[in-house]
């Protein structure tokens, strides 16, 4: 990895759009070295003063950022050609000029911007959430099984980034395939108490056209996953409980 020190400053190639509609374009920056910076600090210095290298003005770069501590995902972009968590990315270990682009899977917004609907759709889809009826309190729910929660707990981490569905080359503009974050959702949903209620449901969508078939098994989710979530594993599962469920379905169980 390249090495910089406090006396030279940090390059940056950074791919811009100015609406969803426009080409995409680069633009080169280059800011002062921090200790400890990390590629969204960058994007901030670039922003206080967004002059290129060419000491050409231009406007300043957009990008999504909220927890600052890869909890909320929403800072997700390529970094020198992977896609990853530009708050947990640290110049000090990235090699320069670092080339940053927006992640190609979804439609760009603006610059580093992009529309996370296709994600958001394949949760809608498979139902992940807990239903609840009324919004009254309904008292303690039944008890998980500690085996259970400590596995489920890894699921849990999920932070809708969207890091899986860049890397996996099942997902694009051609198919329809929800993607493994939404299959390891279904996963986590079923085993909870309540959720397990409307497993079925789960499944039937996981069934349908865009489900867990358009899965190729190329792995590239878990090995990109930010958060460690054994990806692969869910869809594992779910495949088993999928050709399960429609075993029961022929035999009218």
């Amino acid at each position: 990895m390249a090495e910089v020190t406090a006396s030279k400053t940090v390059k940056f190639v950074v791919t811009r759009q100015d609406g969803p509609d426009a080409k995409s374009y680069t633009e080169e920056f280059e800011v002062p070295y921090r200790p400890n910076m990390n590629v969204i600090s960058a994007l901030m210095e670039v922003q206080r003063n967004p002059v290129t290298t060419e000491g050409k003005k231009t406007a300043p770069v957009c990008w999504e950022s909220n927890c600052l501590e890869e909890v909320c995902g929403a800072c997700s972009m390529v970094i020198n050609g992977k896609p990853r968590q530009a708050c947990s990315a640290l110049i000090d270990k990235l090699e320069q000029p670092i080339r940053i682009a927006p992640m190609s899977t979804f439609p760009v917004v603006r610059d580093l911007v992009i529309d996370r609907d296709r994600m958001f759709n394949a949760l809608k889809k498979v139902k992940a959430w807990i239903p609840i009826d009324g919004t009254y309190d309904l008292g303690p729910g039944p008890r998980m099984a500690e085996s259970k929660r400590q596995w489920a707990y890894e699921l849990a981490k999920c932070m809708t980034c969207g890091v899986c569905l860049e890397a996996c080359p099942n997902v694009n503009d051609k198919n329809s395939f929800i993607g493994p974050s939404a299959i390891s959702q279904v996963r986590l949903f079923n085993v909870h108490p309540t959720g397990e209620m409307n497993k079925e449901e789960r499944l039937d969508a996981l069934m349908e056209d865009g489900g867990i078939e358009g899965c190729g098994n190329s792995q590239n989710c878990v090995r990109s996953c930010p958060k460690g979530i054994p990806l692969t594993t869910s869809i594992a599962a779910m495949n088993a409980d999928t050709t399960k469920h429609l075993f029961k379905k022929w035999l009218g169980m």
